[in-house]
């Protein structure tokens, strides 16, 4: 049977503890009745003798086996020294017996080989004193002394199973908790991973609609010029695209939804052929905007990607009404199967930012996302040109 060695590290002091289940009053009671019954087994083969012919033999027996029976409650403690005191008592006092087996057994469940070695050597010793002093009739020493050793062996034997079988339900606890654990920090990881994206997803849809109304809003506090008719077509075109900004939350929202037995109402995804669309509806808004698309659609794009091109175009629109309003913007997308996507976005720098609000993230989430899909995302000064430029590859 497998133990350990003695050079064990100073933790497995802790590890052991851990091993050790608690015990009830149950569980002490039967083993103290284990041990009572084993030591007046060992102890009957002379205390008639003792009674009748050495009274004080007879008698120290007694205190001796009552000390055992105390020392042995606090083996958890001191395991070792525990055992050994035990032992020595039990070379006087047969009574014993039971208490040093019960020490013995729990020194094993440590399963240190030194330990067990010293332990069950001095039990020995301690057993074959004890039987040399004891006046019992007709003793066979050979055969006490086989029995002696059998005994040992078996009850050393049996700690060093106890112990190996602890250390296994041990090992076998703690792995079910790490992987409690595991699949909690998964879960929770795929959470935050999960918010992530919605936020994302929520910045993209948002964003836009939002600059675009703000953009509108300024533009109309600034004009006194306009007759009731442009003022009124200015207006609606805000509360268009504030219903468009709110049924776009709704549909990101919406995975949120718990236990919802409605049927789905939201609508598809962008795709790259939305792309011409969008474009057109912020030139509808007064913006510039140039748009080259050269990419070879004679194979339609894959979803993911489309809709990626099209978050980043969608952006790169953001920008311009926040950040240079009254710019232009030119918009060059070119690629195939083979070579992937690239889209450009172009537009001078402004010479004021605007007052709509926002946390400037948008940029770094196209980067994730574009990253994600195993494509790369650029942006960076040319003279007073600001470039937004990303490259996709086809089946991203």
């Amino acid at each position: 049977m497998e133990t350990r060695p003695d050079t064990q590290p100073d933790t497995y002091l802790d590890t052991h503890l851990d091993t050790q289940p608690a015990l009830s009053w149950v569980s002490h009671a039967w083993r103290y009745a284990v041990c009572l019954a084993f030591s007046f087994a060992v102890w009957q083969t002379a205390a008639g003798t003792e009674w009748r012919e050495n009274r004080p033999f007879f008698y120290s027996e007694v205190a001796l086996g009552v000390v055992s029976f105390t020392l042995v409650h606090h083996r958890r403690r001191a395991p070792v020294r525990v055992a050994l005191l035990v032992a020595a008592v039990s070379a006087f006092s047969g009574l014993a017996a039971g208490p040093a087996t019960l020490a013995a057994v729990s020194v094993a469940t440590r399963r240190r080989v030194s330990e067990v070695v010293l332990v069950g050597a001095t039990n020995i010793v301690a057993a074959q004193v004890w039987t040399t002093l004891a006046p019992i009739e007709d003793q066979d020493y050979l055969l006490t002394t086989l029995v002696n050793l059998v005994v040992n062996a078996g009850v050393m034997g049996w700690g060093l199973y106890i112990g190996s079988r602890r250390e296994l339900l041990w090992s076998l606890r703690h792995r079910a908790e790490q992987v409690e654990l595991e699949e909690e920090l998964r879960l929770t990881q795929a959470r935050s991973t999960e918010r992530a994206r919605i936020a994302g997803e929520m910045h993209d849809v948002v964003a836009h609609r939002i600059t675009q109304v703000s953009m509108q809003a300024g533009a109309l506090a600034f004009r006194d010029d306009l007759d009731v008719d442009r003022l009124r077509e200015g207006l609606t075109q805000i509360q268009q695209q504030a219903n468009d900004a709110l049924h776009e939350l709704r549909d990101v929202l919406g995975v949120l939804r718990e236990n919802d037995t409605s049927p789905p109402t939201a609508r598809p995804q962008p795709t790259y052929d939305d792309i011409a669309a969008l474009v057109d509806e912020a030139r509808d808004l007064g913006l510039d905007v140039d748009y080259v698309d050269d990419v070879d659609v004679s194979a339609s794009v894959p979803p993911a990607t489309g809709r990626t091109v099209y978050r980043i175009v969608q952006e790169g629109i953001t920008n311009v009404r926040k950040h240079a309003p009254g710019a232009g913007l030119t918009i060059r997308s070119s690629g195939d199967q083979r070579h992937g996507i690239t889209v450009r976005l172009t537009n001078p720098l402004g010479e004021r930012r605007s007052a709509a609000p926002g946390a400037g993230l948008g940029l770094v989430g196209l980067r994730e996302r574009t990253e994600l899909r195993g494509g790369r995302l650029d942006q960076r000064t040319e003279g007073a040109t600001f470039v937004l430029e990303a490259w996709l590859p086809w089946t991203a």
